[in-house]
């Protein structure tokens, strides 16, 4: 059997073990708690290792410029797109897809995959590249959804100063972004993890063993089969991946030269599923909305944010899986214009035949109501 489909199978059991974990861990609270320890011990502890065992060239700084780049391309190009797909423009449900969709979250959904399938080297560049992406959901992202609601409430007269102070704060003081700057840091000094003290590179080794695992079965512990909820975003989701796919095969016809690893971090990374970072700003939003009395338009539409959030990591964990497995076939271009092209087809289905009136769509969640 091909290697990489002996991993990919080692990996779904992985996330098998999960969903027969559900009923154990079935508390917010206790899913909460996985994650947190996900994201402050196991992530941190592998991006360390990674970057003090690859050979890290300064050149390779431009990755978060890359990364923030592509974040623009994607906002911009949404921004223009989505009401093609029955979505009104500078309505609440609009602002929640344009917010979310630019945004990754590789830590969840790539980076397992990157150190699983092509190594060290891999991950520290995902992780240099996550750079600028962190630099967009926190900070850029936040600056949108602030400008958007002093837009509908233009009689606020409220200063944000103090809060995108916050955010750079927590731009630097998050973990992940710590522990970047302190490998960093030392390879400039010439060190690297065999120079450490072996007490301390083994117990960070043994932490970031942990990462793949915790991963996979939090992903089986919190994936949401809702057919209704797939079936209203999966269509958008679809148009999301395809757009990446056909940037990444972009880039790549002018960049022919990249290594076997270095192609794949540029078609999975963009692949990553979306950031709860705008989510959370978007409740900051919410939150000031409801404090006030005046009853006004909402920013966002919250509902369909938790829902499109439940989708993207089975949906983005997927693509990242086939990817993977078929590895050789996917580095390239036509392979991913192919693909992009495909999956935008698939999305764009269902609102072409609302434009002949053969069903009916609407890609934002419908709330129910009831008549009292």
């Amino acid at each position: 059997m091909n290697l990489a489909v002996q991993k990919t199978l080692s990996l779904l059991l992985l996330l098998v073990i999960g969903f027969l974990l559900r009923k154990k861990l079935k508390d917010p609270a206790q899913q909460k708690g996985l994650k947190t320890l996900i994201l402050t011990v196991a992530l941190p502890a592998i991006i360390f290792v990674a970057l003090l065992k690859a050979e890290v060239q300064w050149d390779l700084l431009a990755l978060p410029l890359m990364a923030l780049a592509f974040n623009f391309t994607l906002y911009f190009i949404l921004k223009f797109s989505l009401p093609l797909f029955g979505l009104e423009k500078d309505s609440s449900s609009y602002r929640t897809y344009l917010l979310l969709f630019p945004s990754l979250a590789p830590g969840l959904s790539c980076f397992p995959f990157l150190i699983e399938y092509l190594g060290d080297d891999a991950l520290a560049w995902g992780a240099l590249a996550d750079i600028g992406n962190k630099i967009f959901v926190l900070v850029i992202a936040y600056m949108i959804a602030m400008s958007w609601y002093f837009k509908i409430n233009n009689d606020l007269k409220v200063g944000n100063g103090e809060k995108i102070k916050s955010l750079l704060l927590s731009l630097i003081n998050e973990p992940i972004n710590v522990v970047i700057i302190l490998a960093l840091v030392l390879i400039s000094l010439g060190l690297h993890l065999e120079n450490l003290p072996t007490f301390m590179s083994t117990a960070i080794s043994t932490l970031s063993n942990l990462m793949t695992p915790l991963v996979l079965i939090f992903i089986g512990i919190a994936v949401v089969f809702n057919w209704k909820q797939i079936r209203k975003i999966a269509g958008l989701l679809m148009i999301r991946s395809g757009l990446t796919f056909l940037l990444s095969g972009t880039i790549l016809l002018f960049a022919p030269q990249l290594s076997y690893a270095a192609i794949l971090v540029l078609v999975v990374f963009p692949q990553s599923a979306i950031s709860f970072w705008p989510f959370a700003h978007m409740a900051s939003v919410t939150a000031l909305e409801q404090n006030n009395e005046k009853k006004r338009n909402k920013t966002f539409d919250m509902e369909l944010a938790v829902n499109i959030l439940a989708c993207s990591l089975p949906f983005s964990t997927l693509v990242m899986l086939t990817v993977f497995s078929f590895g050789e076939l996917f580095t390239s271009p036509t392979t991913l214009l192919v693909a992009g092209i495909l999956l935008i087809g698939l999305g764009i289905l269902k609102p072409m035949l609302k434009w002949f009136n053969l069903i009916e769509y609407e890609p934002a969640l419908e709330k129910e109501t009831h008549s009292s």
